[in-house]
């Protein structure tokens, strides 16, 4: 198995359990619109600095566009940075509580942190918002940090494979749905208006293929770590999954 595929899942789950976490809750409660879409989007977006909601819709890329509007515009008392800064110190707060007694921490995050400074950003507009963030001096910090900026960087090359693939990207979330909900709910949660219709044999294998180009893009990322060290991140990011999610 590619460390592509051996470590997709780990990076969506780790990353999408901050947000919805307690710190993630404490994040929206300071910008203060009710709901998950406003703070994740303002939060998730700032990198992107005070753009038109348009220019959110963009790189994000699987949310209808009025409810990247609705949410982004409710915020908009929020500054983009600050939202930014906000956000990953949510994250970051997430790492230290949750990974405290990794021993692991040290050397996960210095291994995550030369796959993300090595990796190309081109496209991947978010992926290069959330790098470019100063980094905590605490491994668990930084590990969550470096997380979200990987989950960034397959998000958006996997936005580039659906559309390859001639896949609408509502029908990749009804399909795809998360570690946390069913597609529908997904679908759902981020706004996309029902009935939501069939997901028919012919859009699965589309998604099969956008699941497979979104390896094959990914891939040349890993390619700054040997064999060694390959096989070390992947047995590192299990042992960080694990700690993750076996607290409460």
């Amino acid at each position: 198995m590619s460390v592509a595929s051996a470590v997709k899942d780990q990076i969506q789950q780790i990353g999408g359990g901050f947000m919805f976490s307690r710190e993630a809750k404490a994040f929206a409660a300071e910008v203060g619109v009710p709901g998950f879409m406003p703070a994740y989007t303002r939060g998730r977006g700032g990198v992107l600095g005070d753009v038109p909601a348009d220019v959110v819709t963009a790189a994000f890329g699987f949310f209808p566009a009025d409810s990247i509007r609705a949410a982004w515009d409710s915020t908009a008392g929020v500054p983009a940075a600050k939202a930014a800064r906000g956000y990953l110190q949510a994250a970051q707060d997430f790492g230290r509580r949750k990974l405290a007694s990794f021993e692991g921490a040290d050397r996960l995050a210095e291994l995550l942190d030369r796959v993300v400074s090595a990796a190309d950003s081109a496209g991947v507009v978010l992926f290069a918002g959330w790098r470019a963030l100063p980094q905590a001096e605490d491994a668990p910090a930084r590990i969550l940090h470096l997380i979200v900026a990987l989950r960034e960087l397959r998000g958006g090359l996997h936005l580039m494979a659906v559309r390859a693939s001639g896949l609408a990207p509502r029908d990749a979330v009804l399909i795809a749905g998360s570690p946390l909900s069913s597609g529908p709910d997904q679908a759902r949660l981020y706004g996309w208006p029902e009935p939501f219709g069939d997901i028919t044999p012919e859009l699965k294998g589309r998604w099969m293929q956008a699941e497979a180009l979104t390896d094959e893009l990914i891939a040349p990322v890993w390619a700054v770590l040997d064999d060694g060290e390959a096989r070390e991140f992947v047995a590192l990011l299990n042992e960080c999954q694990t700690t993750v999610f076996g607290q409460r």
